[in-house]
């Protein structure tokens, strides 16, 4: 892998997400060597994910260059592989370009799309956890809206322009929202030979409200916000099939729809290698101590979403959320520096920040410790949170002029199909 011999202690970090880069951060310069892995050179802010998918952005706004983030870091190097297996017995990792020795191993790599088994849906469903997914609903959802202006048939142009989005947690709602906003502000201007009334989004929830994780406050305003954009919301509903054309679910409605955009859950992404014990079935999460150390082990962590650490208030884990893996990266930073000068370890303590979801122009609700509220002032500290969230001074700048001239002029000016996809 061509990494300087150094007598630095070296860690290693598997993932550039929100823990990892926090993590790499908190570690810059501190006589050590760092070695961060990942198969992607960029790291992405997933949070901003569906304005890609719906036409909002470009990729480039919302994801930002590994190397860019530890140029300065003298001691700090990026590899663009994937990591196949761990030895713990040697300290050994493989990876797609060899083999790499560590002192300390942090496993960071987040979770994969959760289809719970269902190899149909896995097989014509569309998953939107990464730049190039989110690429791909994009493309499709503007190649649809093309097919529907040549559909033959009322029928044909109906399944082209139903989309269906099952799962209506944070990502759900979101995506729903914004495509909302395709039909009512693009659509009509864009395709003046479709009748936007041709067009429906149906999200699929199957607990009893939207946003399940929040407040019964923030799932009702969030299903009037829905309802009012024309989105379709059906809770108690589940997928039981789809064959790339026909939707079936468990309370006989069935929809006739080309694009099924799946939101419904996550699980792990771990790494081979560990034993088998330290790993939840269930979830796929690696547990941990109040230090973040994989169980069994004193030299390997796990951190952010892959990682479970039950607590009193938190008995199957934290949310996967970017709050707790960034504080958890930050943390962890500061332990292997305590750890290393044989200094006790300080645990963890998620500090809970609150949670928010936005609708669409306007409409977002927020939960906070001691205070809920929706409307437009919740819109507005979500763009501000997310837009101080991003990595590097350029990507706020371009999101905040995109979200500028989006607002001013009803408009979203990333309609480019520049990938086809095809099915």
């Amino acid at each position: 892998m061509n990494i300087p011999i150094s007598n630095l202690p070296r860690v290693v970090i598997i993932g550039g997400g929100f823990a990892g880069v926090k993590l790499v951060k908190t570690l810059a310069n501190k006589n050590l060597q760092v070695v961060l892995i990942d198969k992607h050179n960029y790291h992405t802010f997933q949070p901003l994910l569906y304005q890609v998918s719906s036409s909002g952005l470009e990729p480039d706004s919302i994801a930002y260059p590994l190397r860019k983030i530890i140029k300065k870091h003298k001691t700090t190097f990026f590899r663009l592989a994937e990591v196949e297996e761990i030895y713990p017995e040697n300290n050994t990792i493989k990876t797609s370009i060899g083999i790499i020795e560590f002192d300390y191993l942090i496993i960071a790599t987040g979770t994969k799309t959760n289809f719970f088994g269902n190899d149909t849906i896995k097989a014509h469903s569309m998953p939107m956890k990464s730049v190039p997914q989110a690429l791909d609903i994009r493309s499709l959802i503007l190649q649809n809206f093309e097919k529907a202006a040549i559909a033959n048939s009322k029928q044909e142009r109906e399944a082209f322009l139903n989309f269906v989005i099952v799962g209506a947690g944070p990502t759900g709602v979101e995506l729903a929202g914004a495509i909302a906003e395709l039909k009512n502000n693009i659509l009509p201007r864009d395709y003046k030979d479709l009748n936007p009334t041709d067009m429906h989004i149906h999200l699929l929830e199957g607990a009893e409200r939207v946003l399940p994780p929040m407040s019964k406050f923030a799932s009702q305003k969030a299903e009037q916000f829905l309802t009012d954009l024309g989105v379709n919301v059906h809770c108690n509903t589940h997928v039981k099939d789809y064959n790339g054309n026909l939707v079936k679910t468990n309370t006989d409605l069935e929809f006739q729809s080309e694009t099924l955009i799946w939101a419904a859950g996550v699980t792990g992404a771990p790494v081979h290698g560990l034993k088998a014990e330290v790993l939840i079935e269930k979830s796929n999460r690696y547990k941990v101590n109040h230090f973040n150390q994989i169980e069994g082990y004193d030299t390997i962590f796990a951190v952010g979403d892959i990682a479970l650490m039950a607590t009193e208030a938190y008995p199957n884990g934290h949310p996967q959320v970017a709050q707790p893996a960034i504080q958890q990266g930050k943390l962890l930073g500061e332990n292997l520096l305590r750890k290393i000068k044989n200094k006790p370890m300080k645990p963890f303590v998620y500090n809970d920040k609150g949670s928010m979801a936005t609708i669409g122009r306007n409409k977002a609700v927020v939960d906070l410790k001691h205070f809920k509220f929706g409307g437009f002032f919740a819109w507005f500290v979500w763009m501000f949170i997310h837009l101080m969230s991003l990595v590097g001074f350029r990507n706020r700048v371009i999101v905040f002029f995109n979200w500028t001239y989006n607002y001013i002029n009803f408009d979203k000016a990333a309609r480019l199909i520049i990938r086809p996809f095809k099915k």
